[in-house]
């Protein structure tokens, strides 16, 4: 079995086909979807398509992208939905939240004030109600860490996790595990392919981020990732480990289930 821990199943890429790709992700072995919200406008969104497809969970929460477009009351929009979903089995986290330090735009000044505000107060959100957080971390890590020292959160995944192996070993002693994904697949992305052969397997878990970061063997003419090619990705890391994909996607399923203690009960619902 093999869990997609990010998987933006709600995008508008996948419009015309979206129970298509839910039926091509469980028939290629994907037990559990888990759908991040963005922000206030998606918050039900997210909701109602995990609870249509199995093995789907969601989390809740404003993206370090979306911030910009927010109005200040989200925050207590997201408190609001957070509050009445701690009864819903197949919420799991609040997320997606972060930094992201790589759109120049949003990189400085008023706007990246504003989303280091945004994610400290969706931190003590999450430590409010006792939730693992879903990470967006890009060019952030130092930054995320900071934060993550002020406000203990019950860990999570840093998603897409590009960092040095000094800040993934920060992240794992928090209780988080790294996102690993279609980008592991292409041969120039050596530090996160040296980080995924070298961690303790408990540190990692697997994601598609679909229908972005496809991996290397899509086509160039159709690029559009979805959770179905978890198992290749799977298959990858165990490639760069020395094991078998059978032995990977039941410690990686494991581990998520470890950091999101609540996929249990999604997963079952």
């Amino acid at each position: 079995m093999l869990i997609d821990t990010h998987c933006h199943l709600d995008a508008a890429e996948f419009g015309r086909d979206r129970s298509d790709v839910a039926r091509r992700a469980r028939a290629a072995g994907v037990a559990g979807i888990v759908i991040p919200a963005v922000g206030r406008d998606n918050f039900s969104t997210v909701r109602d398509l995990a609870h249509a497809i199995p093995g789907g969970a969601y989390a809740l929460g404003i993206h370090p992208m979306y911030v910009r477009g927010a109005a200040d009351d989200d925050l207590d929009r997201l408190r609001d939905a957070v509050a009445r979903a701690m009864v819903d089995p197949r919420f799991v986290a609040v997320g997606e939240i972060g930094l992201d330090f790589f759109v120049q735009d949003i990189a400085q000044g008023e706007q990246r004030a504003r989303q280091e505000r945004f994610y400290h107060a969706q931190l003590k959100l999450a430590a409010e109600f006792g939730l693992p957080v879903l990470l967006h971390v890009r060019r952030s890590q130092d930054v995320l860490l900071k934060y993550l020292r002020r406000v203990e959160v019950p860990g999570g995944i840093a998603h897409a996790f590009n960092g040095s192996r000094q800040q993934a070993d920060q992240f794992v002693a928090r209780g988080f595990a790294l996102g690993l994904g279609g980008e592991m697949t292409y041969e120039r992305s050596r530090n996160i392919r040296r980080l995924a052969a070298a961690m303790d397997l408990a540190a990692l878990v697997l994601e598609t981020d679909a229908p972005d970061i496809p991996p290397a063997w899509l086509p160039r003419d159709d690029r559009r990732n979805e959770p179905a090619e978890l198992p290749r990705i799977a298959a990858v890391l165990g490639e760069l480990r020395g094991l078998p994909v059978a032995e990977i996607a039941s410690a990686t399923s494991a581990n998520a289930r470890r950091v999101l203690p609540r996929l249990s009960e999604a997963l079952a619902a």
